[in-house]
């Protein structure tokens, strides 16, 4: 409310102060009505943004369990070549995962109740924080996060930027695609220090079933 009074404020000043300037200051008037534009055009943005970040969050909320197929791309500066491993992911909320390697070779992280069954820790992280990008906390877990986010045509695209210190030790940024239509997550982008990064691309999402 606050944000939306000294908006009114503001435009309201600079439209006053640009009708009393001298009929030939054509110039001046020509300004200060673009900046008027530009105010408004980043007020209304902000907003918007704020409105994608909430119904992403919505509709992380209202998933209970998510099973689905994955492929991992991991880019790394020691190999030219692609790391391609293929699997399954089931994740009951919020804090049951079971991350299932079935190529190359077959390997599973379990978080929850079992005890993990692969001790690999980039390989576990990264299993933890997709549980938590999931279950969607972190879009709206401003202490841990700089979220920024924006629509595209068929998806939204959010932007997360590590805040803590153990965080910014293991990522620098994450990004997150949202299918509009299922209403969830499809794509996972996730950026480490030393310039590696890893895409995930879930398929055959199934959301609920239980």
């Amino acid at each position: 409310m606050k944000r939306i009074f000294l908006f009114f404020i503001f435009h309201f000043s600079l439209l006053t102060s640009s009708r009393l300037l001298p009929l030939g200051n054509a110039k001046q008037a020509y300004h200060c009505s673009r900046l008027i534009a530009a105010f408004t055009f980043h007020f209304a943005c902000a907003q918007s943004e704020q409105q994608i970040i909430q119904k992403m969050a919505s509709a992380a909320a209202a998933i209970r369990t998510v099973e689905c197929n994955f492929t991992q791309t991991r880019h790394t500066k020691m190999l030219k070549k692609e790391l391609v491993s293929q699997g399954r992911m089931s994740c009951q909320l919020p804090d049951k995962l079971r991350w299932e390697y079935t190529s190359p070779r077959a390997s599973t992280i379990v978080l929850g109740d079992e005890a993990p069954t692969r001790q690999n820790k980039f390989a576990s992280d990264m299993a933890q924080m997709m549980m938590k990008l999931v279950a969607g906390q972190v879009l709206t877990d401003s202490q841990t996060f700089q979220v920024t986010a924006k629509q595209l045509p068929t998806e939204y695209e959010a932007t997360l930027i590590p805040l803590k210190k153990n965080m910014k030790q293991m990522w620098t940024k994450l990004v997150l695609h949202f299918d509009i239509k299922q209403s969830t997550v499809t794509q996972v982008e996730l950026y480490e220090k030393n310039g590696d990064f890893t895409i995930i691309d879930l398929r055959n999402i199934r959301i609920n079933e239980d």
